[in-house]
Protein backbone atom coordinates (compact mmCIF):
# COMPACT_ATOMS: atom_id res chain seq x y z
CA UNK A 1 0.00 0.00 0.00
CA UNK A 2 1.34 3.36 -0.72
CA UNK A 3 -0.09 5.07 2.64
CA UNK A 4 -1.33 3.54 6.19
CA UNK A 5 -4.78 4.00 6.42
CA UNK A 6 -6.36 7.38 8.40
CA UNK A 7 -9.20 6.46 11.65
CA UNK A 8 -11.30 8.51 8.72
CA UNK A 9 -10.79 5.98 5.93
CA UNK A 10 -11.64 2.80 8.62
CA UNK A 11 -14.47 4.47 9.06
CA UNK A 12 -15.23 4.55 6.39
CA UNK A 13 -14.59 1.11 5.16
CA UNK A 14 -16.51 -0.59 8.06
CA UNK A 15 -19.37 1.68 7.20
CA UNK A 16 -19.19 0.46 3.49
CA UNK A 17 -18.66 -4.08 4.71
CA UNK A 18 -22.02 -2.85 6.44
CA UNK A 19 -23.60 -3.02 3.33
CA UNK A 20 -21.10 -6.31 2.22
CA UNK A 21 -22.71 -10.17 2.26
CA UNK A 22 -19.93 -12.59 3.40
CA UNK A 23 -18.39 -13.64 0.28
CA UNK A 24 -16.14 -16.40 1.74
CA UNK A 25 -16.10 -18.91 4.64
CA UNK A 26 -12.84 -20.29 6.39
CA UNK A 27 -14.78 -24.22 6.90
CA UNK A 28 -13.34 -26.22 9.69
CA UNK A 29 -10.11 -27.36 8.04
CA UNK A 30 -9.34 -23.81 8.96
CA UNK A 31 -6.59 -21.34 6.80
CA UNK A 32 -5.63 -23.29 4.30
CA UNK A 33 -3.90 -22.38 1.22
CA UNK A 34 -7.32 -22.86 -1.30
CA UNK A 35 -9.03 -20.62 1.09
CA UNK A 36 -6.67 -17.79 0.67
CA UNK A 37 -5.98 -18.31 -2.76
CA UNK A 38 -9.91 -17.99 -2.75
CA UNK A 39 -9.65 -14.62 -0.72
CA UNK A 40 -6.50 -14.03 -2.58
CA UNK A 41 -8.56 -14.01 -5.80
CA UNK A 42 -11.78 -12.05 -4.25
CA UNK A 43 -9.31 -9.27 -3.17
CA UNK A 44 -7.86 -8.94 -6.59
CA UNK A 45 -11.54 -8.19 -8.26
CA UNK A 46 -13.14 -6.44 -4.80
CA UNK A 47 -11.13 -3.87 -2.55
CA UNK A 48 -13.27 -5.01 0.33
CA UNK A 49 -14.19 -8.25 1.55
CA UNK A 50 -16.21 -9.84 4.20
CA UNK A 51 -15.11 -13.35 5.46
CA UNK A 52 -17.06 -15.40 7.95
CA UNK A 53 -14.84 -17.94 9.60
CA UNK A 54 -15.58 -20.54 12.44
CA UNK A 55 -16.50 -20.06 16.12
CA UNK A 56 -13.76 -20.18 18.74
CA UNK A 57 -12.85 -18.02 21.35
CA UNK A 58 -12.12 -14.15 21.68
CA UNK A 59 -8.46 -14.82 21.35
CA UNK A 60 -8.71 -17.43 18.36
CA UNK A 61 -10.77 -15.66 15.90
CA UNK A 62 -8.32 -12.60 16.59
CA UNK A 63 -5.59 -14.93 15.98
CA UNK A 64 -7.11 -16.41 12.67
CA UNK A 65 -7.93 -13.00 11.45
CA UNK A 66 -5.03 -11.39 11.60
CA UNK A 67 -3.39 -14.79 9.84
CA UNK A 68 -6.03 -14.32 7.01
CA UNK A 69 -5.24 -10.49 6.81
CA UNK A 70 -0.94 -11.78 6.74
CA UNK A 71 -2.05 -14.83 4.11
CA UNK A 72 -3.61 -12.36 1.81
CA UNK A 73 -1.60 -8.95 2.13
CA UNK A 74 -4.70 -7.10 2.98
CA UNK A 75 -5.54 -4.96 5.98
CA UNK A 76 -7.41 -5.98 8.47
CA UNK A 77 -10.59 -3.69 9.15
CA UNK A 78 -12.76 -5.04 11.12
CA UNK A 79 -13.29 -8.14 12.87
CA UNK A 80 -17.06 -7.85 14.70
CA UNK A 81 -17.89 -11.32 16.32
CA UNK A 82 -17.25 -14.46 12.98
CA UNK A 83 -17.07 -11.68 10.57
CA UNK A 84 -13.70 -10.21 8.94
CA UNK A 85 -13.66 -7.40 6.87
CA UNK A 86 -10.58 -7.00 4.51
CA UNK A 87 -9.29 -4.10 2.60
CA UNK A 88 -6.49 -3.92 0.17
CA UNK A 89 -6.56 -1.64 -2.57
CA UNK A 90 -6.83 -2.53 -6.32
CA UNK A 91 -3.62 -1.68 -8.56
CA UNK A 92 -3.37 1.78 -9.91
CA UNK A 93 -4.60 0.84 -14.17
CA UNK A 94 -2.40 2.91 -16.25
Amino acid sequence: MDKPLTSSDYSHLRSEGRRLTVTATVGKAGLTEAVALQISTLLAHHELVKVRIPPSDKAGRAEMAQKLAAKTAATLVELLGRTVLLYKPLPKQE
